[in-house]
């Protein structure tokens, strides 16, 4: 079986390339994919790429990728700093964890340096835009053995 990654998109990034484009760009979701899925190419990773607005249906993704991909890259957005439910899914599925954010969230408000994530990751990339998730994919890649 080929390996494979899950991106996980979490709440409000359906919005990128129109949402707060000062911090965030003006990279679409869409955009994001296709990187991803030329970096998963060039890696020899088959790339499954997701989006949801709603916690449980993150939570779900996550327990399902547990013996059909090799790990998973999540950009949980705000669910990052709040969701004690994704972090235990992660510790659930004993899948490597890339978390990536667009923004660097250690120079943004106080309430965005806390992530649960963070914990149960194996680590994160943030503030390099777009270019983060591509830079998770890699990582990971190497993690599991896989990069060329």
């Amino acid at each position: 079986m080929a390996k494979s990654l899950l991106v996980l998109n979490g709440p409000n990034l359906n919005l990128l390339g129109t949402r707060q484009p000062e911090v965030y760009g003006s990279t679409t979701l869409s955009d994001v994919e296709a990187m991803c899925r030329a970096a998963g190419e060039r890696l020899g990773l088959a790339i499954e790429f997701r989006q949801s607005n709603h916690e449980g249906v993150l939570v779900d993704w996550i327990h399902q990728a547990k013996g059909r991909h090799s790990g998973i890259v999540l950009n949980a957005g705000a669910y990052t700093h709040t969701s004690i439910a994704l972090m235990d899914a992660i510790s659930s599925v004993e899948l490597p964890v890339a978390e990536v954010h667009l923004s660097n969230i250690h120079r943004r408000e106080a309430f965005r340096h806390v992530s649960y994530i963070s914990k149960v990751a194996l680590g994160m990339i943030c503030g390099f835009g777009p270019f983060g998730y591509v830079m998770s994919i890699e990582a990971l890649a190497d993690h599991i053995g896989q990069k060329s």
